[in-house]
């Protein structure tokens, strides 16, 4: 493969991953299952934002990983294992140690600000104001914030360079054997465990001691990204059954869904959490899979607006949390209809993301920084 050449569906893939994750939080401002537990949770809320916020969130970051896996195996091929290290070093653990700071603090401003200020707060604004009222209530630990794709993206990059030096490959070399029948139906139970033992849906494991759940989850699919680098043709075979993956996908969706809204009005059952793992996972793998012939299908070809948000979207990531919740809190105090409030929250983000990093990142050392991996894929 010449250096110059570019895999523009996965590159595509994961910008749109990333872009999404905008979307998504900025829907959990209107969501019911949240509404105590995040910090712009509007009284504007609907089953609906629910229903789209997460069935998005069951393979949108699946997805990423699989496309991380993909590149670091990229990466290997060209680079080495030593290469591949150093390349993840600078573009991932270097970003986190410099960004985290400033947006854990940027978030808690924002919201110390807005539960003194907001005429109108959410449940966790009031929660966070009584608290701040008590001088010796005792703080709550840091997180790693929405930044804790990048703190696991590092776990796995060393695991696979502990692979290659203990000459281990056959560890994960199952993976490059997957019949279409196994890897729709087998492999979605691997990770039922990891679900079965987390609330449904899908937290975010933003603690900095390394979850299991999260590390066996989103491994197994960084895992077979890494292996399906050397078995791309197993998307082609994926094509004739794409619309009966979509259409079981949904299917699985909906049927978890109402799980969920069952659990939340009846007593916690074991069984019914055990249910939602399983479809929580067969949903998820079944839409992750999809996405990869949809990306083959429709995205893998040069265009200059993907290109470019495919190079913003690293920044957008990073920054939007902080500059969503900064519009949200504002929101709360406004009179307007949800679907008004979502529209100003998403598109006003996306505007200060995409302005701030044409005029301050892209022609930076910010930019070489966040871009140069993929400049120079």
């Amino acid at each position: 493969m010449a250096r110059d050449d570019r895999i523009h569906y996965m590159d595509n893939l994961r910008a749109l991953a990333m872009l999404a994750g905008v979307l998504f939080h900025a829907s959990l401002a209107h969501s019911q299952l949240l509404h105590t537990f995040w910090l712009t949770a509007d009284v504007q809320k609907s089953v609906w934002v629910d229903g789209a916020a997460w069935f998005s969130h069951l393979f949108r970051m699946p997805l990423f990983f699989v496309v991380a896996g993909f590149f670091a195996a990229l990466m290997v091929s060209k680079r080495g294992i030593g290469g591949m290290m150093r390349n993840r070093s600078m573009r991932v653990l270097l970003p986190l140690i410099v960004f985290w700071p400033w947006v854990y603090v940027g978030i808690l401003w924002l919201a110390g600000h807005a539960a003194t200020t907001v005429q109108h707060p959410s449940p966790i604004l009031v929660f966070i104001k009584q608290h701040m009222l008590q001088a010796d209530a005792p703080r709550s630990p840091p997180t790693l914030t929405h930044l804790w794709f990048l703190y696991y993206l590092m776990i796995f990059y060393v695991l696979v360079w502990v692979i290659r030096v203990l000459e281990m490959e056959r560890v994960t070399a199952w993976f490059g054997s997957l019949r279409l029948p196994v890897l729709f139906g087998a492999l979605p139970l691997a990770l039922v465990p990891a679900l079965v033992s987390v609330a449904s849906p899908i937290p975010a494991p933003e603690s900095f001691f390394p979850q299991w759940w999260a590390i066996t989850f989103y491994g197994i699919f960084f895992a077979f990204g890494f292996t399906l680098f050397t078995r791309q043709s197993l998307i082609e075979e994926l094509k004739p059954l794409a619309p009966w993956l979509l259409l079981a996908a949904v299917a699985a969706y909906v049927v978890f869904m109402w799980l969920v809204k069952r659990q939340a009005s009846s007593p916690p059952s074991a069984l019914l959490h055990l249910a939602q793992a399983v479809l929580e996972a067969y949903a998820g793998t079944w839409m992750t899979l999809w996405c990869l012939h949809a990306g083959r299908t429709w995205l893998n070809r040069r265009d200059r607006v993907l290109a470019y948000l495919g190079q913003a979207s690293y920044w957008v990531y990073i920054v939007h949390l902080p500059v969503l919740f900064a519009i949200q809190f504002w929101l709360l105090d406004v009179n307007a209809s949800l679907l008004a409030k979502l529209g100003i929250s998403t598109v006003g983000t996306f505007a200060v993301a995409l302005v701030s990093y044409q005029l301050l990142v892209r022609h930076t050392v910010v930019g070489a920084l966040l871009n140069g991996a993929i400049a120079k894929k």
